[in-house]
């Protein structure tokens, strides 16, 4: 559907029974999308390591002498894909801090994943911008999708939270896009100097950028950094937000990320209330545990037993990958 700035900033307003019935239109949207199924993702955390220093990260560059840090190895990776092999999962996450060496490292184990599940996998990444080489590289080893968040946009507040330009995450996003990859990006609510009209920005962004894949999440407060002190991201808005974003892209895949579990006790369940069809159980290397500080060492982690709750709490049953369904008939 198509809405305007004015339009989507009116749905994140929302509340009480305005609220209900953005919720139940936006599981409207989503059933005949795709039906009342949530996809799995297990992730793997590579690094902590990361060349950037976004002022809301603890993990930021600045950070690197006092964190505990860690890199795995591609016989590492491998081994956790294992894990999430045997737990059923067909979406292998990979996620990392950016640093050049990813790419390597990474693209060293995708086929070793793809053997494991006899190429019935998707591979999707998290590891920042690279070059367009190492993207086309990274798809010929076998990567399926990528996520690259936006973050926010509106370009000077940008600059001044990950001290990068705007234009840069766009080149890789198009490079993305156009090597084939299937793309996510995203945003966060509650960041300093953003308004609702910059949300709706966001949203109407990743409608543009014809991506595959969205996700919103409250901002977090971390200590260590720069905005340790700001306020949390109103959980409300970002439930909001997955709403008008299933509204405004039904096919999109939509995470109920942690951060919404981080800030509320029923935040995930809420978000599959909301419309998102997608959730990440945490896989990584229980040896460095603690150590991937994206919100804080007091982060919340998804384990298998909380995801079947929310799912079950919704109405919702699991599925395989739906990038796999459609692109080889297998997954459902």
């Amino acid at each position: 559907m198509s809405l305007t700035v004015a339009e989507i900033t009116e749905l994140l307003r929302a509340r009480g029974e305005a609220q209900d019935q953005l919720f139940s239109e936006a599981r409207r949207c989503r059933a005949t999308a795709w039906g009342d199924v949530a996809v799995l993702r297990g992730v793997v955390e590579v690094t902590n390591l990361c060349r950037v220093n976004c002022d809301y990260c603890p993990m930021r560059r600045d950070n690197t002498v006092s964190n505990s840090i860690y890199v795995l190895d591609v016989e590492q990776i491998v081994a956790r894909a294992r894990e999430i092999h045997a737990a059923g999962i067909d979406v292998v996450f990979l996620q990392a801090g950016e640093i050049p060496k990813t790419t390597k490292i990474v693209g060293e184990a995708i086929p070793r994943i793809r053997e494991l599940f006899n190429d019935n996998v998707e591979i999707l990444l998290n590891l920042g911008n690279k070059k367009r080489s190492e993207y086309a590289y990274l798809k010929d080893q076998g990567a399926t999708s990528y996520i690259l968040k936006h973050e926010t946009s509106d370009p000077a507040l940008y600059a001044k939270l990950r001290h990068e330009t705007f234009a840069s995450r766009m080149r890789c996003m198009e490079d993305l896009l156009d090597l084939g990859y299937k793309v996510g990006t995203g945003a966060m609510v509650g960041l300093p100097g953003q308004s609702l009209e910059s949300v709706a920005e966001d949203i109407l962004l990743a409608k543009r950028l014809g991506v595959h894949m969205s996700s919103i999440a409250p901002f977090i407060p971390a200590p260590g950094t720069p905005l340790a002190d700001h306020a949390y991201g109103d959980v409300d808005v970002a439930l909001n937000a997955i709403a008008a974003m299933r509204i405004v892209e039904p096919t999109w895949l939509i995470p109920s990320v942690s951060a919404l579990a981080k800030t509320r006790g029923d935040g995930q369940l809420r978000g599959f209330q909301a419309g998102a069809n997608v959730m990440t159980i945490n896989f990584s290397d229980p040896e460095h545990a603690g150590k991937y500080l994206i919100y804080g060492k007091d982060r919340f982690v998804v384990r298998r037993e909380h995801a079947t709750r929310a799912l079950t709490g919704a109405g919702m049953t699991v599925t395989g990958s739906l990038f796999l369904r459609e692109l080889t008939g297998t997954g459902a």
